[in-house]
């Protein structure tokens, strides 16, 4: 039976409750930048970016524009470009691979995990050739991926591997940030992410300073660092504002909160879900701490039981419903059959999840989807 009253909304996220307390801080930012006249670059700037550094473990941060673009700017600073072929896991969002054919290169994509829905060199290794340049592992749902094991597996090749961190602020592999762990990490803070601007944003963490600098002249026009008006190579206007950099460092003294709280309700979740017929779960990997960015089942019927849900005041997301290798824009890629990810674009079903949820509420969400189920 129903522990609460149906008449009980769950967002499933709720960015006007994560603010409320920030208010006065975000406000300052605001009146700083107002102050300055400074909204491109400056001390803001430089200190997000050494920041965010720091929090991944890395020497080196270049803020950009949005997520997509820091793959892109990583994979030309890494020297991926026409002639490569970039391996890419089907169970992403488009820009992972939109990123990949903006160089040049070719996405080659590979199947993922039964269990967690992850690539880990066991996906990765059968896509491998000569032509190989870099490989995207992707730390989806907000869960790190195997980057050691896919590294060791790409020894003496040549080819490098390229965090995708947009689902993963904060998650650690063996107690290693992600986006330290490959050549370059990519972040997006589109607002719904874990640590969110308000607007796009983006950002690449390396521990190559030829590399940081090399996304930093790409992201500036191709702009020389010592001569302004000489544009060495072509690049683009890809930088992150002052104004979101203020509001995202004030956002990140509170990250860690908000990301163990997250475990908190994944914890609840976990625990009415193991009950649960009909509702399987993502795997969490033991050596990964995750930050639970989204709240993943896999049920059949899904389109019939996400109305159901709405229809009870559960909201719910898909993500992601086609894989990418079956998408219109990639139909010049090369074709496998990967169907671990197809299987689970038919099913996956995104749960409410953010750091403002209740016990009483995720108990709400599971006993209305066993409700569902059982019906």
């Amino acid at each position: 039976m129903t522990i609460t009253p149906p008449s009980l909304r769950v967002p499933f996220a709720d960015l006007v409750d994560l603010h409320r307390p920030l208010l006065d801080d975000l406000d300052d930012v605001w009146r700083r930048v107002s102050r300055s006249a400074r909204s491109i670059g400056g001390e803001l700037l430089d200190e997000f970016e050494e920041l965010w550094a720091g929090a991944c473990g890395t020497a080196h941060c270049v803020g950009v524009a949005n997520g997509t673009d820091a793959i892109e700017l990583a994979l030309r600073a890494l020297g991926i470009g026409p002639g490569h072929e970039v391996v890419v896991p089907a169970n992403t969002f488009a820009a992972t691979a939109e990123a990949v054919l903006a160089v040049g290169a070719a996405p080659v994509f590979v199947d993922v995990g039964a269990d967690t829905l992850l690539v880990d060199a066991g996906t990765v290794a059968p896509a491998l050739s000569e032509r190989t340049g870099a490989v995207i592992v992707v730390h989806l749902y907000g869960q790190a991926a195997d980057v050691p094991g896919i590294q060791a597996l790409l020894a003496g090749t040549g080819a490098v591997v390229v965090e995708d961190c947009a689902q993963a602020h904060g998650a650690r592999w063996l107690g290693r940030p992600v986006g330290g762990l490959g050549s370059a990490g990519c972040f997006s803070f589109y607002p719904g992410k874990n640590l969110g601007a308000f607007g796009d944003g983006g950002a690449v963490v390396t521990d190559d300073a030829a590399v940081a600098a090399a996304v930093r002249r790409l992201a500036d026009h191709g702009r020389s660092s010592t001569d302004k008006h000489r544009h060495d190579v072509v690049g683009r206007n890809s930088r992150l504002d002052a104004l979101q950099a203020g509001l995202l460092t004030v956002k990140l003294r509170h990250l860690e909160g908000w990301n163990r709280r997250r475990r908190q309700v994944h914890a609840w979740y976990a625990e009415g879900l193991s009950t649960l017929q009909g509702a399987r779960t993502v795997a969490q990997r033991p050596e990964s701490t995750s930050v639970h960015h989204l709240e993943v089942v896999r049920v059949a019927a899904r389109g019939e039981v996400q109305r159901e849900l709405t229809g009870r005041g559960v909201e719910t997301g898909v993500h992601y419903p086609v894989v990418c290798n079956e998408q219109p824009a990639f139909a010049s890629s090369r074709r496998t059959a990967l169907p671990v990810a197809t299987a689970a674009a038919e099913q996956v079903l995104s749960l409410p999840m953010h750091p403002g949820l209740t016990q009483d509420e995720v108990r709400y969400v599971v006993s209305v989807l066993r409700e569902v189920l059982e019906r």
